[in-house]
């Protein structure tokens, strides 16, 4: 039997905290990808130049920097702002929350083009056939857009998100007590790092592998009627 000297139920809180930070990035990070795409999708250069240079931005800083800055940066602009209102108090950013934001960031950034090449694979004559029928717009984007979109995505997205999953581990970096802070902390005091970090790499294996089995079927879901060549 594996001896976790008591820190079995911190790693399994670590693990906890690491599925709530990864969701949780995942939903900002698609908000921001959907929301990318359809700026440089738009008709408007300025839009589409600046959304650009900030996807070029977040793809090219590592995501240790983007957790970094936005931890410390937020800190110090919020409470410039707060001074500046006649607030006199000092306002603290939770890591947990500067960690979705930063690690939403960077996957949004990755999901723009995903999504924008999602969108230009859908043939065009299908959006003015809708058009022709007298579709609107939403309606459109609802039956005709969005489900094709969402299937020539997921492959992309779902590797984005395997990616997203190891990078919950830069948190710690910030004082986030997820799996890999809470592992660090026992291999401290136990002076044991190959079993807790052995214990660490199969729960992030585990994740991983569940991840992959929903990211499958849901691709099953979304090309169910395509013929497969």
């Amino acid at each position: 039997m594996l001896d976790l000297h008591g820190f079995g139920n911190a790693l399994a809180v670590g693990a906890w905290v690491t599925i709530k930070l990864m969701l949780a990035s995942l939903g900002l990070g698609l908000i921001l990808g959907l929301l990318g795409a359809g700026a440089k999708l738009s008709r408007f250069k300025t839009l589409r130049v600046v959304v650009d240079a900030i996807t070029t931005m977040g793809r090219g800083l590592p995501e240790l920097l983007t957790v970094l800055f936005i931890y410390f940066g937020a800190i110090v602009i919020v409470n410039n702002l707060a001074a500046r209102l006649g607030y006199e108090g000092y306002i603290d950013i939770r890591p947990f929350g500067a960690g979705v934001v930063a690690l939403g960031f960077s996957f949004g950034c990755y999901a723009t083009d995903v999504f924008r090449a999602s969108v230009l694979a859908v043939p065009k004559g299908q959006i003015e056939a809708a058009h022709a029928f007298g579709m609107h717009r939403i309606l459109t984007f609802r039956r005709i857009l969005l489900p094709q979109v969402w299937r020539f995505a997921l492959p992309g997205l779902g590797n984005l998100f395997l990616v997203l999953q190891k990078d919950t581990a830069l948190v710690s970096v910030i004082g986030l007590n997820e799996l890999m802070k809470n592992t660090s902390a026992a291999v401290g005091y136990t002076k044991k790092p190959f079993t807790f970090y052995l214990v660490a790499a199969f729960i992030y294996l585990a994740i991983a592998i569940v991840t992959t089995l929903a990211i499958q079927m849901l691709e099953r879901r979304a090309s169910r009627g395509v013929r497969r060549a």
